[in-house]
């Protein structure tokens, strides 16, 4: 079933396309309008067959895409099934604010390209003084 092109996705496979290919533009394989062209494109995809050629060109990245929605439905089961005990990481309650803050521009410019107005871009410094207000990480 994973591997249909023709099934919808959904937020989450959204959110992994944007992850890869800002992952591919930090490495240099993508240049700044490939990145926004095929940011767009994946912020309308609507199946998994419109985002696979979005990584067609490029190294392993489609695979993982299709891939990690089998893993993560998989992984769900298995932590259903047999539920261990979670090691405490102190560090744990940043990541998900750091994550969230490097996603916040990338979804300012689709929604800039989208819309058509810049107020979108405001939203960056809005993110970061709410995900990190009080918050000292020294």
């Amino acid at each position: 079933m994973a591997d249909n092109p023709d099934v919808r996705i959904g937020t989450a496979e959204r959110e992994r396309a944007f992850s890869l290919l800002g992952e591919h533009f930090a490495a240099g394989r993508l240049t700044p309008a490939e990145f926004d062209e095929r940011s767009a494109a994946a912020g309308r995809a609507v199946t998994r067959g419109e985002l696979v050629p979005l990584f067609a060109d490029l190294p392993g990245a489609g695979a993982d895409l299709v891939h990690s929605s089998a893993a993560d439905e998989s992984s769900t089961a298995a932590a259903g099934e047999k539920s261990t005990p979670a090691v405490s990481d102190p560090g744990a309650g940043r990541d998900w604010r750091r994550a969230v803050m490097a996603l916040v521009p990338i979804a300012a410019l689709v929604l800039f390209f989208v819309t058509g107005t810049w107020l979108w871009f405001l939203a960056i410094p809005a993110a970061g003084a709410i995900l990190f207000a009080g918050r000292d990480d020294r």
